[in-house]
């Protein structure tokens, strides 16, 4: 079973948030978060609520434990580039691109291991 969960139009660019994507790859969802929890990037705090939200989706939607988890893939595609210019000198302008990004984050489940929930019993008055 595959869970997924994507983050969009992230102000960070895609090749600064893949350098951090490149250590978590294949690491189960624990690993993953202690690592992004303690590493001195800018771009590991978005792919931290990634993580965060593939697990939450994993364990509220499709009731799987969250030790049987593994990620299968991370993608970090280009979103749209905001277009802004800097006044030089001569009358001139220099353009400034402001790259955007995507994040989608593949779970899979190893093991089927189903969470059952229990419903609490009331006490019925008499």
């Amino acid at each position: 079973m595959q869970i997924k969960a994507e983050s969009k139009f992230i102000r960070t660019s895609p090749r600064k948030i893949r350098l951090v994507a490149d250590l978590v790859r294949n690491m189960n969802p624990d690993q993953a978060i202690l690592t992004l929890t303690y590493l001195r990037k800018r771009a590991a705090t978005p792919l931290l609520k990634t993580i965060k939200q593939a697990i939450a989706n994993a364990v509220n939607n499709h009731n799987l434990a969250k030790d049987s988890l593994l990620i299968q893939s991370i993608e970090v595609n280009q979103g749209p580039t905001y277009k802004r210019w800097r006044p030089v000198s001569r009358g001139r302008a220099h353009s400034i691109l402001k790259r955007t990004s995507h994040i989608k984050i593949i779970l899979k489940a190893i093991k089927e291991k189903k969470v059952k929930k229990v419903k609490k019993l009331t006490k019925k008055k008499k």
